[in-house]
């Protein structure tokens, strides 16, 4: 099993600590992709355009400007790298022994500059959206998902594939062939404000949980004896399985 999950766009900085490594991340085959985007998105944030093409504010200028520093910048592990509502609830920090080691081999953050990474990846800080156009290279998602089927589908093994990302990043990557029948996107129903928050606390029910779930049915029966749920099958090959997930009232 796996557990897909967006980045964030406010990231922990650190003074020191190891430089940037890419051939040390996980998924090794991604390391010409990301070292094609480090070196777009490097070129792109010297300009005075920068704002315009990364699709931020022009009062985000120290951020754009430490994508010009990936391999100087002190890194930290993705597990501490990343934070706000979701990454709150999922308490990363707080896990300890067989439950952090679950994390640790279930949890895939989905990366604009990085394609995808585990918690215990080191990674420099930066500020850059799955949705950008990144000259030369074009649409990031794209880019990504020229690559990403072999590691991911091997990561998932014959578990299911939670995905929890946002539609901007789920775009660069879907599950194909039998994998497909195993993917569910988690929906958080009727409450926007607190679609991070839940599937954070998802996540956190699956890395403290040493079942495997292998069916989206199986997923959804273990999920109910925390949450509601109500499972959706596919409409087709090419879809996944939807699981609504609500955060179970207290009863008196």
């Amino acid at each position: 099993m796996i557990a897909l999950l967006p980045p964030s766009e406010s990231k922990t900085t650190r003074t020191r600590g190891a430089r940037l490594d890419l051939a040390k991340l996980s998924f090794s085959e991604l390391t010409e992709a990301r070292q094609q985007v480090a070196a777009a998105v490097s070129e792109v944030s010297a300009r005075d355009e920068a704002p315009e093409v990364l699709g931020v504010s022009h009062n985000l200028a120290d951020e754009i400007a430490r994508n010009t520093r990936l391999f100087d910048a002190p890194t930290l592990p993705a597990a501490q790298l990343y934070t706000g509502v979701l990454y709150d609830a999922l308490g990363l920090s707080d896990l300890e022994g067989a439950d952090k080691a679950r994390a640790t081999r279930r949890v895939v953050i989905s990366s604009a500059l990085y394609g995808a990474v585990r918690l215990g990846d080191r990674l420099a800080p930066y500020r850059l959206s799955m949705g950008v156009n990144l000259p030369p290279l074009g649409a990031l998602a794209a880019h990504w998902r020229s690559v990403l089927d072999a590691p991911l589908s091997e990561a998932a093994g014959k578990g299911v594939v939670v995905d929890c990302r946002s539609s901007t990043y789920a775009a660069s990557w879907n599950p194909s062939g039998e994998l497909a029948r195993r993917w569910v996107h988690i929906r958080v129903p009727g409450a926007t404000h607190m679609a991070k928050h839940t599937r954070g606390l998802v996540t956190r029910a699956l890395v403290t949980d040493a079942r495997d779930p292998r069916t989206p049915k199986a997923l959804a029966a273990q999920l109910a004896e925390t949450f509601d749920v109500d499972l959706h099958e596919a409409t087709s090959p090419s879809k996944p399985w939807i699981l609504d997930v609500s955060v179970r009232e207290a009863t008196a």
